[in-house]
């Protein structure tokens, strides 16, 4: 929650901003724009003090439910901290040489429901029995971690290079080294969290090309890079799925 004071006539342009900021808050970070709609609240659910409150509703499998409120809360707030406090809360604009009573814009965000929304929407699950992948197509951002480095598999050759690889990219990445289980196995874990990338450390990488694989979870396309370019190549494939 939070209370942006502006000055009295500004006051329904600021109301404007903040609905259409909170609106494109919600897009950038990946909810889908057809499931988001703004509704603006009928004169009968004002409060007296209000010039206008407006919901961010996502719809949920249940139904449209609101993720944050916008409301013009007028210059209410601030009189009455004064007419309690005996305090003048009143702003000298010395540019303009004149003094007022601020009004209040409070954007308000409900966080659970705002976490929920996110997973909702990101949830997927493609294919089915044994071939069904379940995956969280989170926008890179808001993902637990933009890219897990997973050796071929637990071989002492393979160990020393995927974890030189890994302290290359956790400097620059919110980044995760899984080297238990199957490959399949892993690439399937960091679908179910979100993870954008899955870089592979194989033999070929010891042995011949000094490259890697970077997978991407969306398509679950592979490019074979050099670990020279790897960090150049992650920040592209990240800013691709940013859109």
């Amino acid at each position: 929650e939070m209370e942006f004071f502006c000055k009295p006539g500004t006051d329904m342009e600021w109301y404007g901003y903040w609905t259409e900021f909170s609106l494109n808050w919600f897009t950038k970070f990946g909810l889908r724009s057809e499931k988001l709609r703004i509704r603006e609240h009928t004169a009968e659910e004002l409060p007296h003090y209000s010039k206008g409150s407006a919901d961010i509703e996502f719809l949920f499998p249940w139904g449209w439910g609101e993720l944050e409120t916008i409301s013009n809360r007028t210059d209410f707030d601030l009189k009455a901290h004064m007419k309690m406090s005996g305090k003048d809360l009143s702003y000298f604009d010395a540019d303009e040489n004149s003094r007022y009573t601020p009004f209040v814009v409070e954007p308000a965000m409900g966080a659970d429901r705002t976490a929920m929304a996110f997973l909702v929407d990101a949830y997927d699950e493609e294919g089915t029995g044994k071939d069904l992948r379940v995956v969280l197509k989170f926008h890179p951002d808001i993902a637990p971690f933009e890219v897990a480095v997973l050796p071929l598999s637990r071989n002492d050759k393979l160990t020393p290079t995927a974890r030189t690889v890994y302290d290359l990219l956790r400097g620059q990445f919110r980044t995760q080294y899984d080297e238990s289980q199957s490959i399949g196995r892993r690439y399937r874990r960091q679908d179910e969290i979100g993870t954008p990338l899955c870089v592979t450390i194989d033999f070929e990488t010891i042995e011949q090309d000094k490259s890697v694989t970077i997978r991407n979870r969306d398509t679950m396309l592979q490019i074979r890079v050099p670990i020279a370019e790897l960090i150049d190549a992650v920040k592209r494939q990240l800013e691709l799925m940013r859109g």
